[in-house]
């Protein structure tokens, strides 16, 4: 009796060693597509009164935690019975991402202000609102690339058992919103610490407040960064199942080097998504809730 069970805390330990094996894989899959879902999470988390950043951030990252309590017992499901049906709901995803990306740009080479963005003149209630809004942007957004993140972790462990796929890919999605969300709550709290410092520093001329305020004036000039960075990171991501998924495609722009191709097509797909959308507004009169 004692022997079996020593023996399957064995079996228990190894099946432990090779999912940590595989997780350390499949993380490294999904380098790029968490760098593209920092930058795109940290323009979405950006723009809100310091006071409610951390609230915001902590609603998305449980938003986060939920989609992948719905994207993994599915992916896992369809790998097992329909696995013909990923690539399309992959698809699908990267044509909402596109026309994220398509319509940011229309806004920007529009004029156009992010509605919440003038605040000061918005009750508490409307803020609230304009807050809700932007809080389910950001998981819509986070479950698109969830859904990818997942399903190229899935594809690098699918010769490993059952078992072993589930426990790897778990680790992998978990820890990417832990260390997605993370980073991200450091960057919209930099001009807090900042500030800190300043407050810490004996005078204008020491090391402390020079850091200090570097920290906050660079602040600004990060979180346009990374909106612009988030912008095309979601195109690139779009373009990048469309090029992976369809080969002709792959084959049509084989010329171009793989980031330009990933991104043309990611944004005319976005283009061609966005002026539908359009249409669809002009003509049949619907107010868009995007």
């Amino acid at each position: 009796m004692t022997g079996g069970f020593f023996a399957l805390l064995d079996d228990i330990a190894t099946l432990l060693d090779d999912a940590a094996v595989v997780s350390k894989v499949a993380a490294k899959k999904t380098t790029g597509i968490l760098g593209d879902d920092l930058a795109v999470n940290a323009q979405k988390a950006s723009g809100f009164a310091s006071s409610r950043e951390l609230p915001v951030l902590w609603a998305i990252t449980k938003g986060s935690f939920r989609n992948k309590l719905i994207i993994l017992p599915i992916a896992f499901l369809l790998s097992a019975f329909a696995s013909w049906a990923i690539i399309p709901i992959l698809m699908l995803g990267g044509i909402y991402l596109a026309y994220e990306g398509a319509e940011k740009i229309y806004e920007y080479l529009a004029g156009h202000k992010e509605k919440g963005e003038s605040q000061i003149e918005l009750s508490e209630e409307e803020l609230l609102k304009v807050e809700a809004k932007k809080i389910k942007s950001a998981i819509t957004t986070d479950f698109i690339l969830s859904i990818e993140i997942v399903i190229v972790a899935l594809g690098t462990v699918m010769e490993q058992p059952l078992v072993t796929q589930i426990i790897a890919v778990t680790i992998v999605a978990f820890l990417a919103t832990v260390g997605v969300y993370g980073l991200v709550a450091l960057l919209v709290r930099m001009d807090d610490f900042g500030f800190a410092l300043i407050e810490k520093a004996d005078d204008e001329s020491s090391l402390l407040h020079k850091l200090g305020r570097l920290l906050v004036v660079s602040l600004p000039k990060v979180i346009r960064a990374l909106t612009v960075i988030g912008t095309f990171a979601m195109l690139l991501v779009a373009g990048g199942i469309f090029m992976h998924n369809i080969h002709q495609l792959h084959e049509l722009l084989h010329f171009i080097p793989s980031l330009l191709a990933e991104m043309l097509v990611g944004l005319v797909i976005g283009s061609i998504a966005f002026g539908m959308h359009m249409l669809y507004v002009k003509f049949l009169g619907k107010e868009t809730s995007h």
